[in-house]
């Protein structure tokens, strides 16, 4: 794998996210990301499995804006989703039924389908001071594609789920536990050790309990919500102003470092310009 670096524990599988140079969501991560939950959906060894970056300031920054370039190479990868599922959604889904454990480590910024990627899975713990979540696909013209505005429903509420998403602002890890969007935010020097030990907590259970909770607490079937989603995110799609937008963007700093620590302000500079 070229996006990923995959290892694994005694029942803990450890996957550490590193896409320089923003850990953006390509085609290859979310090809790499497929691949990887098909085969851990067969592993009755793996337990737990624990999201991580490579880099401390990003854990995803979002999907790749450069599929804006290329509508029909975003098409084709569509088509191999499951039926009813958009590629962005199929990750999401793919990662929200694993019969594991799924973990995120939220040390750094997520936002648009990393933002998704983080509400898809079971749990999450963030770094105070430097994790921060944003759903900000609005500012580019589109809406959250992969998922975002039913998990968020779910986890959130309808009142808050539409200022996470219509607000766009970037969340910190305090507020973001507030409102039901991570599990808990905890001192950053604290992170690694606490998520380390529920990890090998919940991987030592007895056989068969994980399964057991799981099964008494399944996830919610968001078919309906997710083919409204994709309507939505399809039809703003195709509109000639995210296009623009899109592209405006990625001209003026995003997907490089620099850009991406502030995407918010250089987005809305954009639509006020």
């Amino acid at each position: 794998m070229t996006t990923l670096r995959v290892a694994r524990d005694r029942g803990v599988v450890t996957v550490v996210i590193d896409n320089p140079p923003v850990n953006v969501l390509s085609l290859a991560m979310m090809s790499e990301l497929t691949t990887l939950f098909a085969a851990l959906r067969d592993d009755d060894s793996a337990r737990v499995v624990v999201f991580e970056s490579a880099d401390p300031e990003f854990f995803i920054a979002h999907v790749d804006m450069t599929l804006a370039d290329d509508p029909d190479l975003a098409a084709a990868a569509t088509a191999g989703a499951p039926a009813g599922l958009n590629m962005f959604q199929a990750v999401g889904e793919a990662l929200r039924t694993l019969p594991q454990v799924s973990i995120v480590k939220l040390a750094g910024l997520a936002r648009g389908g990393g933002a998704e990627f983080i509400a898809a899975a079971d749990l999450t713990f963030a770094a105070i001071g430097r994790a921060g979540l944003g759903q900000i696909e609005v500012l580019g013209g589109i809406v959250p594609g992969g998922g975002g505005t039913q998990y968020l429903l779910h986890r959130a509420g309808r009142n808050r789920a539409l200022e996470i998403i219509l607000g766009a602002d970037l969340f910190d890890a305090q507020t973001a536990e507030r409102y039901g969007w991570i599990n808990r935010a905890l001192p950053a020097d604290e992170l690694d050790t606490f998520v380390d030990r529920l990890a090998r907590n919940i991987a030592d259970l007895p056989e068969g309990s994980i399964a057991a909770i799981k099964h008494a607490l399944p996830a919610d079937d968001l078919a309906a919500g997710l083919l409204r989603e994709h309507e939505a995110w399809a039809g703003q799609f195709a509109r000639p102003a995210a296009e623009h937008l899109l592209r405006a963007v990625r001209a003026a700093g995003a997907q490089t470092r620099a850009g991406e620590r502030h995407i918010e302000e250089l987005m809305r500079a954009l639509l006020a310009a």
